[in-house]
């Protein structure tokens, strides 16, 4: 009895993360579509990106230290509880992303929505009190609610919530809050969607590709596909932490990092004579999922990101994983023998999964957004990237000693 009255205590608590979470999800979604529409239509906005990386942080030196960590801080807060997280980490973070969209940053929006979930959802620790394991349940809640509902898939949400924290050893203890993960994550897709409709903001719709019979070959090509998914997670999270890390000790002041790396990009830009790898890149992971696509295009799509994030720009990480994915899948597809689209689709959530050390949710991801028939292959995929690229992924937080889960109290 216990244990069935903290799970509806957790219950209760998850549906309050998810009406935050939800609602926070659908107005950022929003802004980010007035953000890209706005920057497509004026494209001499890009040249202001320099002084908007600055502005940014400035903003967070002088208002954000104690949040700067963003994801890594909501993590760590679960596996080592501390102080609250300041609410002001959800206005911060979601003004921040508008603006490196608005003026073209490459950068994500998972980071975006997982930190307003988090900061959100500890907000219930003051309101009610709550001690050290409701406290890790809400935050977790929290992570699952703003993935979920930002991406448009509840189950890839409620495993994310779980397997990032455990990078790859998930204890069988942790099962016990998949109920209010799973609860808060369903839930804040239906908030979201709610709100969508009402805001005219939809999540986009992908494409299934046509499954090929499973085969040795087919197999086969799946797993060397995920070692080159997994190489170049890695390459990806090592090139944006070792830029990170070289900033800070070339550029003491705060604010001219995301100014420097905000003149790169520009100038990039303007180098190239296309905005095609700044921003989400929602257009071109549509495409790769339809036609081939030039085989440099992830290469681009990671210089850009990387200097993005690695300088100092808000937002995320995955969403330009997808892209880096979709495209690199699609080009390996002639090299493999097998269909650019289903390479496009694996591709999609490996790279992620490599980088994110989640292969469990990424798995999950593929069945929600492409249909179940994917699974096998993604899996295959998914896990062979897992093992490929290394600890060290996007997030540093998921390193060191193994999170404390949840103690919902003695056994019936």
């Amino acid at each position: 009895m216990v244990r069935l009255r903290q799970q509806a205590r957790w219950l209760l608590l998850a549906m309050l993360v998810a009406v935050l979470a939800g609602t926070a999800s659908a107005w950022f979604l929003w802004a980010l579509d007035w953000a890209t529409g706005t920057r497509n239509a004026h494209s001499w906005l890009i040249w202001l990106l320099p002084a908007a990386g600055f502005a940014t942080g400035w903003l967070y030196l002088r208002y954000g230290s104690a949040v700067e960590g963003g994801v890594n801080l909501v993590i760590t807060e679960i596996k080592t509880p501390g102080k609250p997280i300041p609410l002001r980490m959800a206005p911060l973070v979601l003004g921040a992303t508008v603006v490196s969209h608005l003026f073209g940053a490459s950068v994500g929006r998972e980071g975006t929505a997982v930190q307003m979930g988090g900061a959100l959802a500890d907000q219930l620790t003051r309101w009610f009190r709550l001690d050290a394991a409701d406290r890790r349940m809400v935050l977790m809640a929290g992570i699952g609610a703003g993935f979920a509902s930002v991406f448009g898939t509840p189950l890839a949400g409620a495993v994310f919530a779980l397997e990032v924290l455990a990078l790859g050893r998930l204890p069988l203890t942790f099962y016990r809050a998949l109920l209010p993960c799973l609860a808060a994550a369903l839930l804040a897709d239906q908030v979201e969607l709610l709100w969508g409709s009402l805001l005219d903001v939809h999540h986009t719709h992908y494409a299934a590709p046509l499954m090929p019979a499973i085969t040795m070959p087919v197999l086969g090509a799946m797993a060397l596909a995920g070692v080159l998914f997994g190489l170049t997670a890695r390459v990806f999270a090592g090139a944006t932490h070792a830029l990170a890390g070289a900033m800070k000790r070339a550029i003491a002041y705060a604010p001219l990092r995301p100014f420097t790396g905000g003149v790169v990009v520009a100038l990039a830009v303007w180098l190239l004579g296309t905005n095609h790898y700044i921003g989400l890149g929602i257009p071109t992971i549509v495409d790769a999922l339809q036609q081939p696509l030039p085989a440099h295009d992830f290469l681009a799509k990671m210089a850009f990101t990387i200097v993005s994030l690695g300088s100092g720009f808000k937002g995320g990480e995955v969403t330009p994983l997808f892209f880096i994915g979709a495209t690199l899948g699609n080009a390996l597809a002639p090299l493999l023998q097998q269909p650019f689209a289903l390479l496009a689709a694996v591709g999609f959530v490996a790279v992620f999964a490599g980088a994110a050390n989640t292969p469990l949710a990424s798995t999950v991801m593929a069945m929600e957004l492409f249909g179940p028939e994917i699974g096998v292959y993604a899996a295959i995929a998914c896990v062979v990237a897992y093992a490929c690229s290394g600890r060290a992924g996007i997030y540093k937080a998921q390193s060191g000693r193994q999170p404390t889960p949840p103690q919902p109290g003695a056994p019936d």
